[in-house]
């Protein structure tokens, strides 16, 4: 409601200005902004019209869907435990559609039909409580978890989970590729085809080598594939957690580091969204607390000293010589991230890059941290080391 409010003052601006160039007098002009401003603009036929030009509203290009009402349909079956029918009304009065569909369960409650390629999609709504996995308990740990390209989710136990991701992802983009590219140059012979005047020849290229039925299908089922692995690698963490910690995945993040056209297309279809979706979904139906953190420099520092550390590719170099793999390092930091007292979820990369400057040098100078419980806990076991040989 509010942002309609502001598209409307927005197009009274217009009409103002429009009003002020159109009115010969002052009388006709007072008379049209008084109309305008009481809202009394559907009265007057130049008045409608500026709005009507003037002010955005949304329009409804939906063409290929209906809604069916719980009381308007009825569903069943010609065999005992056979596929179900479903029967819609048609635009004859008194007489319904059927629809044959491919499960042996009804749908319930308001359906929506989508026609899509020749077939009738049906959504419904089911409760998610009554979901199979929304019974599975979930654990009792706190575990914190990383979001990776070759795999969906790396805990900070050191497990992946999820490890099909990279490879779907990689498979769909070197697919499309290769796919727009016989599609590009398909494309440009029917193009020259037309130009030539043999429109036959680019009509049959057209219809039979440039549609879209057979690509959305196979979109359709590799965004299923992507969602099953996804949501799987979230139940096994779920398992095994009781508070699951990890990054804000609804941020944007762009990177400095200029990368190939192929690992570019790779991460374009990255798939973030599903994940949060995941990591929200699955928490909420399985009663595991799902909290998030700030995840700047997380896979850039040493789990163990909380220091600014050297990075090579997925191996994290630190001053112990110790190796961390990144996001198995980035998982653990993330875990200590809840409770930080310094870093908030909000806080800006810059002051989140100047805090662990501060506490590096910190670290080097060996000095107490006064910000940080982690370090504090660390100096002062240092401090009672150090004191130990003292009161012996």
């Amino acid at each position: 409601m509010a942002d309609i409010a502001a598209n409307r003052a927005s197009a009274k601006v217009e009409v103002r200005r429009a009003v002020g160039r159109h009115a010969a007098t002052e009388t006709e002009r007072k008379r049209l902004f008084t109309a305008l401003k009481a809202e009394k603009w559907t009265d007057d036929p130049y008045l409608s019209r500026q709005m009507r030009k003037h002010w955005p509203r949304g329009a409804n290009h939906t063409h290929n869907q209906i809604v069916v009402r719980a009381d308007q349909f009825r569903t069943f079956t010609l065999t005992d435990g056979g596929n179900v029918w479903l029967a819609v009304p048609s635009l004859e009065r008194g007489r319904r559609v059927a629809i044959p569909l491919n499960t042996t369960v009804s749908p319930t409650g308001t359906l929506r039909l989508i026609l899509r390629a020749g077939r009738v999609e049906v959504h419904y709504q089911i409760d998610a409580a009554d979901m199979p996995t929304s019974q599975r308990p979930c654990g009792e740990a706190t575990v914190g978890v990383d979001k990776g390209y070759t795999e969906v989710l790396t805990d900070s136990d050191g497990n992946h989970h999820g490890q099909n991701l990279g490879r779907l992802l990689t498979e769909q983009s070197d697919r499309l590729k290769e796919r727009n590219r016989r599609r590009a140059k398909l494309r440009s012979i029917a193009n020259n085809a037309a130009q030539r005047g043999n429109s036959a020849k680019a009509d049959r290229i057209h219809k039979h080598n440039l549609g879209t039925a057979k690509r959305d299908r196979q979109a359709a089922r590799w965004r299923a594939r992507v969602r099953t692995e996804t949501f799987t690698a979230v139940h096994a963490v779920v398992d095994k957690a009781g508070m699951v910690v990890a990054e804000d995945l609804t941020k944007t993040f762009a990177g400095r580091k200029k990368l190939s056209k192929n690992m570019n297309r790779r991460l374009a279809a990255w798939t973030k969204g599903v994940t949060a979706e995941a990591l929200q979904n699955v928490s909420e139906r399985r009663g595991s607390a799902l909290v998030l953190v700030n995840a700047a420099y997380t896979s850039q520092v040493d789990p163990d000293s909380g220091s600014l550390v050297v990075r090579r590719g997925d191996r994290l170099h630190c001053a112990s010589g110790v190796v961390w793999q990144a996001d198995h390092a980035a998982a653990v930091n993330i875990l200590y991230r809840h409770g930080d007292p310094d870093i908030a979820l909000h806080t800006p990369y810059k002051r989140v890059k100047q805090i662990l400057q501060e506490r590096t040098d910190r670290q080097r100078a060996r000095l107490p941290a006064q910000d940080s419980s982690r370090e504090q806990s660390t100096a002062e076991s240092e401090t009672s080391e150090l004191l130990r040989p003292a009161q012996v």
